[in-house]
């Protein structure tokens, strides 16, 4: 039985009017549950852009501590794209964005792009990733693309952990570094998503790591 608190009643009121608030998302669309925290986004909305400006929005209000995406894809749109103009699409946007490397390639079926590959950094992976997010008539991004194999080095934590302390939007003291080889797993509390992403963003900057896993969870209260 899902119990409903107060709380979740006064984020769901929160989420709902970001939603409203956010220009490229048509509200009307979409549904709206909270639990324990937790946010479920549920409906139709136009575009994959659209979908993730939703799940955007409610990751940037107070109290959020997950979103669950049940949003489909739903285009207003009279015309039809196919996966070939898909295709083409994507193939002119990944050649003609200056942070990805050629080493990166799209499979296409249908509506659905999956990206893969291997690059340097973390942040290439992501650069692919938002190259095609927009294009019309893409529905979902998979993005599969790996890291090259870093050597390890024994500073790494503790260049990550100062990397954390120098970042003004996070307190360092509530977030443990834990290396293996090149892998790193991040633990500990935040009080948002936003503070959550940046000390990933941290971690992804080493020159000496490969996978990240962030376990941070979000308290906001």
């Amino acid at each position: 039985m899902t119990i409903t608190t107060d709380r979740d009643l006064d984020v769901q009121t929160l989420v709902s009017e970001e939603l409203e608030w956010t220009p490229d998302v048509d509200a009307a669309g979409i549904g709206v549950a909270v639990e324990n925290g937790t946010v479920a986004l549920s409906g139709e909305v136009d575009s994959y852009a659209e979908r993730l400006a939703a799940r955007r929005a409610a990751l940037r209000v107070r109290g959020v501590r997950a979103v669950v995406d049940h949003l489909t894809v739903h285009p207003k749109a009279a015309w039809p794209v196919t996966e070939t103009d898909i295709a083409k699409q994507v193939e002119r946007a990944l050649s003609g964005a200056s942070n990805v490397p050629g080493t990166v390639k799209a499979e296409i079926h249908q509506h659905s792009v999956t990206l893969v590959g291997e690059v340097d950094w973390d942040f290439q992976r992501l650069a692919a990733q938002r190259a095609v997010q927009y294009l019309r008539g893409v529905h979902t991004v998979h993005n599969m693309i790996s890291l090259k194999s870093r050597p390890s080095a024994p500073d790494t934590q503790v260049r990550i952990k100062n990397a954390l302390t120098r970042n003004a939007q996070l307190d360092a003291k509530r977030i443990r570094v834990i290396v293996s080889g090149s892998k790193v797993i991040l633990t500990g509390t935040v009080k948002s998503w936003a503070e959550r992403t940046q000390a990933g963003h941290a971690a992804w900057a080493s020159p000496h790591v490969s996978d990240v896993d962030n376990q941070i969870t979000v308290r906001p209260y």
